[in-house]
């Protein structure tokens, strides 16, 4: 058994090669020789979200506070909120964050395939967050 102690990992700002706007980072848990899941809290700021993006073995996020908003390719634009659990499927293009007026926390849990957790692709415009 093993426990990582709230606080023992530092947060970090979401890099603004894969996110538009403030978002922090803490993570949970990382791929060891035993799990190749790897898990974090993100939050995010209204207006800010994550750039497109695709998982080799799917993600799930956990909703646990504010109001969020996700998206896959070609489908509708979707609200999300604390208690809500989304799948995306492997390969499955998509964004996700925070709501215009409204902050969002969620748990992303994805596995990693040879190393790789995220193949990061081009931003979300404010066009393609607003729905126009």
């Amino acid at each position: 058994m093993k426990i990582d102690r709230n606080g023992s990992q530092s947060s970090g700002k979401g890099p603004a090669d894969w996110f538009t706007g403030t978002v922090r980072i803490d993570p949970l848990f990382a791929p060891n020789d035993a799990r190749r899941g790897a898990g974090g809290s993100v939050t995010f700021e209204p207006g800010a979200r994550t750039a497109w993006h695709t998982h080799p073995l799917g993600q799930t996020l956990v909703v646990t506070a504010g109001l969020g908003r996700v998206q896959r390719d070609g489908g509708p634009i979707e609200d999300i909120r604390p208690g809500d659990v989304v799948w995306f499927e492997p390969g499955e293009k998509h964004w996700h964050g925070a709501s215009p007026t409204t902050a969002m926390t969620h748990i992303a849990i994805q596995e990693s395939l040879d190393g790789k957790v995220v193949d990061w692709l081009e931003h979300v415009s404010d066009d393609q967050y607003s729905g126009k």
